[in-house]
């Protein structure tokens, strides 16, 4: 089983909690993330299996959505429900337009600081290591993009909003900022992920359901196969893959070599990996070495055969790097 499963995160449940139960009802140990989600929240968890764990580099920038509540009244320790209150209750309630005003600052590029309670390192901890026991958590800003923060009502004391947003932006810090400029405190009290990259919520799959599929021995059902992933890269179909290793291109422009097969003069070039090494249906650009300013060439060995990742690193030194597709 190659491909990716997306699974509709439960409350208080920790990624890495989803990963392992995902591995029992898989049978296999191949079982990642592209990108982990708080135990507090939900959605959107896509989780990569088998040999498309190598995929997942080409996605940890994924854009992500949000929709989520905004309590204000009193800040918290973690920035969200399950953290120690920091201060006390105001019975200040502020207007819907104060709020777009305070969470107006929050649009488009912008320099963040990370909660205490986070995976982010510190001195090679994890801050929320630190931060529970109570030691001080020093963390630098990053650059994140906030491309749309939209208020979809405002009610009382909270605010249910719809976030686009660049990886790495923490809506729990936009939530305790806010509060921090209105005077009054605020912590995100709800979230959930509609959407990471291409995958969204319509296609994720409950533990429940995928517990009832595996169970009928129909897991295959809720895979996104490898052959459907990354669709904006670049990319040659081939109409046959034989031993030792080499394809027919449906372009007779280009050229073949035994072993791999080398597409030339395109922008960029893309190279199919020996049949052996190969992703499922899907090879990636390897073992490229430039030749001149004009083209590429396979390496002069044609036992060649190096690891997947180390191939990969090469295919990305030279600036290759595409997938080939086998035809159905």
């Amino acid at each position: 089983m190659d491909g990716v499963i997306v699974v509709d995160k439960p409350r208080d449940w920790t990624s890495h909690d989803v990963i392992n139960r995902v591995r029992r009802l898989a049978g296999t140990r191949k079982v990642g993330h592209l990108g982990t989600l708080d135990p507090s929240a939900t959605g959107v968890l896509p989780l990569v299996i088998g040999r498309a764990t190598r995929l997942a580099k080409f996605y940890t920038r994924n854009d992500k959505l949000y929709e989520g509540v905004i309590h204000f009244g009193y800040s918290t320790d973690s920035y969200d429900a399950d953290g120690e209150p920091t201060s006390p209750e105001s019975s200040y309630v502020p207007h819907t337009a104060e709020i777009e005003a305070a969470l107006g600052q929050f649009r488009g590029k912008l320099r963040q600081i990370p909660p205490p309670v986070s995976a982010k390192k510190v001195a090679g901890k994890p801050a929320y290591v630190l931060a529970r026991k109570n030691q001080p958590v020093e963390l630098k800003p990053v650059e994140i993009e906030v491309y749309c923060l939209e208020i979809l009502r405002v009610e009382g004391a909270e605010a249910e909003v719809r976030v686009h947003c660049a990886a790495g932006t923490y809506l729990r810090s936009i939530a305790h900022e806010a509060g921090q400029i209105l005077g009054c405190g605020a912590f995100l009290k709800e979230l959930r992920r509609t959407a990471s990259g291409d995958f969204k919520i319509e296609a994720a799959r409950t533990l429940e359901q995928l517990a009832e599929l595996a169970e009928a021995d129909r897991l295959s059902e809720a895979l996104i196969p490898v052959a459907q992933l990354l669709p904006e890269f670049p990319s040659e179909r081939v109409d046959s893959i034989e031993p030792p290793g080499y394809g027919r291109c449906e372009d007779s422009g280009r050229q073949e070599v035994s072993g791999e097969l080398v597409i030339a003069g395109g922008d960029p070039a893309k190279v199919f990996e020996p049949a052996e090494h190969a992703l499922d249906q899907v090879g990636f650009a390897i073992s490229a070495h430039i030749v001149g300013d004009q083209g590429f060439s396979t390496p002069d060995r044609r036992d060649d055969r190096l690891d997947a990742v180390v191939c990969e690193q090469r295919a990305q030194r030279v600036g290759v790097i595409g997938l080939v597709r086998h035809l159905p």
